[in-house]
């Protein structure tokens, strides 16, 4: 499969969700003016029954590339936030919401400078594939039980990405 590394932006991703860039935002003063916070930075959905967040640290490894893309998986009752702690850099593989993903709509984008993705819950997309050891924030719905979806790639829907 041929495929295109797209520079992330608001634009190109709101299909999938946000793009989380602190630096799109006005900061506003708090604390007595000891604090500049970024507010409402993602718009954190949690669908369904038991509609409490959980936040998670992920410590994830640097991935070796190729990696063969085999697989995508969706939330359906919760969007996913991935934030990088500190200035690391990470892939994103994904495709729109949809019974099963269609390749032939399948993006890839990378994501860099310590900003980070909030999936839209039902977006399929590869797991997390960092370029170094790092770790990441993660948002999603606390209850996950049937909140993972997997399709399995064909023979044929199978390919390497180069990163």
């Amino acid at each position: 499969m041929k495929y295109k590394i797209n520079q992330i932006s608001n634009s190109n991703f709101l299909e999938f969700g946000d793009f989380i860039n602190p630096c799109d935002k006005e900061p506003e003063d708090i604390n007595t003016n000891t604090t500049k916070s970024y507010f409402d930075l993602a718009n954190i959905e949690i669908l369904g029954e038991n509609n409490q967040a959980r936040l998670n640290l992920f410590d994830a490894k640097k991935r070796i590339f190729p990696i063969t893309i085999d697989m995508l998986e969706n939330h359906p009752f919760s969007s996913q936030v991935f934030l990088p702690l500190g200035n690391n850099s990470f892939f994103v593989i994904a495709c729109p919401p949809s019974v099963k993903p269609y390749l032939s709509n399948l993006k890839i984008f990378r994501v860099e400078n310590g900003n980070g993705v909030n999936f839209k819950p039902m977006v399929w997309h590869f797991p997390l594939i960092s370029i170094n050891d790092a770790k990441f924030i993660t948002i999603d719905k606390k209850n996950a039980d049937n909140n993972l979806e997997i399709y399995n790639f064909t023979e044929e829907e199978k390919f390497n990405f180069n990163g």
